[in-house]
């Protein structure tokens, strides 16, 4: 997929205006000129980044039914998916970076889109913060399945949607996942990468002992 066809599928599929693209073009220009000081993103993918990274964590919306419900976006990073989801998720959404300079940039980065009022932004690590939980919960590249849903459960109920992008692993990390972890796990395909899957899942919860995983 080049860029034109990601843009594309967010203005048609995401009804994304022309005004927002403006916006997000302003962060991706801030993110190329902080990837020089800090390794946000890798560099490979610095001319792919519509495609790589904004309709990649675009397509997540897709999986939270509840339009207004509270997202929390773990290991925020760069702001994928946290910043876009920030953009265009109409409910509130908290990005929760345990790296302070990472943290910093997503503040800065947050300005630039115009939605500093509109979202959180917590430099804290995830398994100790505490918090009210959410209605959704994403990460990318966060953490192995297992170690993440040990991490974030205090921040869940049974209703919480996870939306989590795995890759090419994502089959491999739920399948090890399930000897300690039960609830209603599935796999959707990725729009931006054929071999990648994106693992969507609630009532979520820790296995009983003596349970075993179908």
């Amino acid at each position: 997929m080049d860029e034109a066809e990601a843009r594309a599928i967010l203005a048609e599929r995401f009804a994304v205006p022309r005004e927002t693209f403006e916006r997000i073009e302003g962060f991706l220009a801030l993110l190329r000129e902080e990837n020089e000081r800090q390794n946000l993103v890798s560099r490979s993918t610095l001319d792919q980044l519509w495609a790589r990274h904004v309709l990649d964590s675009a397509q997540l919306l897709a999986f939270a039914d509840d339009r207004q419900a509270s997202w929390a976006d773990l290991g925020s990073g760069a702001g994928f998916p946290g910043l876009i989801v920030g953009l265009l998720h109409p409910g509130p959404v908290t990005l929760i970076e345990q790296r302070k300079l990472r943290a910093d940039f997503l503040v800065r980065a947050a300005a630039r889109l115009g939605i500093s009022d509109k979202i959180r932004i917590l430099c804290a690590n995830a398994g100790q913060i505490a918090l009210p939980p959410f209605g959704v919960i994403s990460a990318r590249a966060f953490a192995p399945l297992d170690r993440l849903l040990s991490l974030a459960l205090h921040l869940s109920t049974p209703a919480t949607v996870w939306i989590l992008p795995k890759g090419r692993n994502a089959k491999s990390e739920l399948d090890a996942a399930r000897a300690s972890w039960q609830g209603r796990f599935r796999l959707e395909p990725s729009l931006t990468d054929p071999d990648a899957l994106i693992i969507v899942a609630d009532q979520v919860e820790r296995r009983r002992k003596g349970k075993r995983a179908r």
